[in-house]
């Protein structure tokens, strides 16, 4: 394979390249300033608004991950078209003007589930980002089909690619060189010529670890200018291909900020410095359906369904300080005037709704078809299932023994007996009930949900479901039926439309289609449909109080809101026409 000496000199047909530490576009002293967009986290219809207000904001390239498990779901089933259709999305920007930075996987982090790996690749193996040999055959099919959709897009095909990155904070992860070395020679094997990256935090380990050679590094901080100037090699532009101008957040925790003058602080000391920039996030958008990720800091951190990051692009697109503060720091690197501004979204009229209760949970999810009954309870791996819920059924004799308990419970567990809920487990709290009061035969029905599997750190690639058994006492309970709650909104209510924890339906009537925010008041933890699309998660513990419904998934005429409650079910539905993300606190990062 064709690989470049340290230095990463491709200048012959690279349209980025660097010298005296400058960094040069076709021959010219350049700054890239960029910011994240991330197409798998915005609506297709909506791509080009964001994308507009970007360049709008004084961005000249767009930065976007490429998360594997989006498009390669089902393994050797991959998909390009709607909403996964990358090539449409770079195209869109270069006639937007913008040029792409490219992070294409297989690792991403990005607060994704699973950091972006498919977990059909996680249950076979645990030598993820390594030179583990199922894990590279793994990536060097998922790249045969990726990379020569990229490579025409490329600048020096008349594209606007103009870097591509390696692999993603790999010096926080491993110390497999010859990993990188072939996830390197891969990208060039696979006809990527433009200048190749390198990201990872401002340690000099870190910096050690996560570089290799013919890959220019970069950093990622929330501040830390000087320090990452200090960890240079020599002769190499300053690049921070994410600086962090918001936070995400976790469920249970407050919704991070991050003042526009905290921000732009740091983006003005890179830019004296002679730096460059991508902001992440410049627009967040959202964590749809069940692709929000987790972190593990001792206990399990399940991130929520927005993904605003207190972004300057807004996850409804509104604008605001830090917007205006960034488009007069990037103006002057401009050589004419800065794109106008697009006028803000349009909102409905807010209104609150009654929700219609259809049937009872125990009744719902037992109606579901059951897969073949096996010894012990099968992991979401074993039964082909990437997140959501799926239900765990035995017949059960209670006598003596009394404790029931789950070993390695991953995440979440409501236990009912003969269909009444008499307790929730989880992994990091409460694992055992006393079934004091039921003596003989029972069925015994446990709901178990992963909140999201971990992206970041060495539990990446952890599995889901019930690890290590259920027991009574200390006997374990064996015989068991599994049915999988589907996800594309096909549930069928039965049974008592009077239980507490159950399904229910909304109908909104309109005359034209804008964006809304949908807020549960009442409502404990469940999913929320919008005809037959998974909005995401709710959950009373916050901070998160209101979903993202963007006018693309509205129609004129009758709505459907569906929402599946495993606890309580809302009494209404409230359309607004502004987020509400929760309790604040200030937070850069570390």
């Amino acid at each position: 394979m064709d690989t470049p000496a340290a230095g990463g000199q491709r200048s012959a047909v690279s349209a980025l390249t660097y010298e005296s530490e400058t960094l040069l576009r076709h021959g010219r002293p350049h700054r890239m300033l960029a910011g994240a967009v991330h197409y798998f986290r915005v609506h297709p219809d909506l791509w080009e608004d964001r994308l507009r207000r970007l360049a709008a904001m004084g961005a000249n390239t767009v930065d976007t991950y490429i998360p594997w498990n989006f498009h390669e779901q089902v393994e050797g089933e991959r998909r390009f078209d709607g909403w996964r259709d990358i090539e449409g999305f770079i195209r869109l920007a270069a006639e937007v003007g913008l040029d792409v930075y490219v992070r294409p996987s297989p690792y991403i982090c990005a607060e994704w589930s699973n950091g972006g790996l498919p977990s059909w690749l996680t249950a076979r193996t645990r030598g993820v980002r390594s030179s583990d040999a199922v894990y590279l055959d793994a990536v060097e099919a998922w790249y045969a089909e990726l990379l020569p959709r990229l490579a025409p897009l490329q600048a020096g095909r008349g594209g606007p690619i103009v870097a591509v990155q390696v692999e993603n904070e790999y010096g926080s992860y491993g110390s497999d060189r010859v990993y990188l070395e072939h996830q390197r020679d891969l990208l060039r094997a696979h006809g990527i010529v433009e200048l190749l990256t390198t990201a990872d935090g401002i340690t000099a380990d870190m910096q050690h670890h996560g570089s290799v050679a013919g890959a220019m590094p970069s950093f990622t901080f929330g501040t830390g200018v000087d320090t990452a100037r200090d960890l240079l090699p020599d002769a190499t532009p300053l690049l921070c291909s994410e600086l962090w101008g918001g936070w995400f957040d976790h469920w249970g925790e407050r919704h991070h900020v991050r003042s526009a003058q905290s921000m732009i602080g740091t983006v003005d000391a890179l830019l004296a410095a002679g730096g460059s920039v991508s902001l992440y996030m410049a627009h967040g958008g959202t964590n749809f359906g069940l692709w929000a990720g987790a972190n593990w800091d001792g206990v399990l951190q399940p991130t929520v369904t927005s993904y605003d990051s207190d972004a300057p692009i807004a996850e409804d697109g509104r604008l605001g300080a830090k917007f205006e503060a960034l488009r007069a720091a990037f103006a002057p690197f401009h050589d004419g005037p800065l794109p106008e501004v697009p006028a803000e979204p349009r909102f409905q009229e807010p209104q609150t709704l009654p929700l219609a209760r259809e049937g009872s949970l125990a009744a719902t999810l037992r109606a579901l078809p059951a897969g073949e009954r096996t010894g012990i309870p099968a992991t979401f791996e074993e039964l082909g299932v990437a997140d959501g819920l799926v239900v765990y059924e035995t017949r059960v004799r209670i006598g003596d023994e009394k404790t029931l308990s789950i070993r390695g419970l991953h995440d979440r567990a409501i236990v009912l007996i003969d269909g009444e809920p008499i307790a929730t487990l989880e992994r990091d709290g409460r694992t055992s009930v006393d079934l004091d009061g039921h003596d003989g035969e029972h069925d015994l029905t446990l709901v178990v949900e992963s909140l999201g599997r971990i992206n970041y750190g060495p539990l990446t690639g952890e599995h889901k479901g019930i690890m290590g058994g259920v027991l009574l006492g200390r006997r374990y309970l064996h015989g068991w039926t599994h049915r999988i709650v589907p996800l594309d909104g096909s549930l069928v209510a039965v049974g008592d439309t009077d239980a507490a924890a159950g399904l229910a339906t909304a109908t909104v009537e309109l005359d034209d289609t804008a964006d809304a925010w949908l807020a549960l008041p009442g409502g404990s933890k469940g999913l929320v449909w919008l005809n037959g699309f998974l909005l995401g998660r709710y959950w009373s513990v916050g901070p998160q109080e209101t979903l993202y419904a963007p006018a693309p998934l509205w129609r004129v005429g009758r709505n459907d809101v569906r929402v599946l409650d495993l606890e309580q079910l809302p009494a209404t539905l409230e359309i607004r026409d502004v987020a509400s993300l929760g309790m604040t606190e200030e937070f850069i990062g570390s």
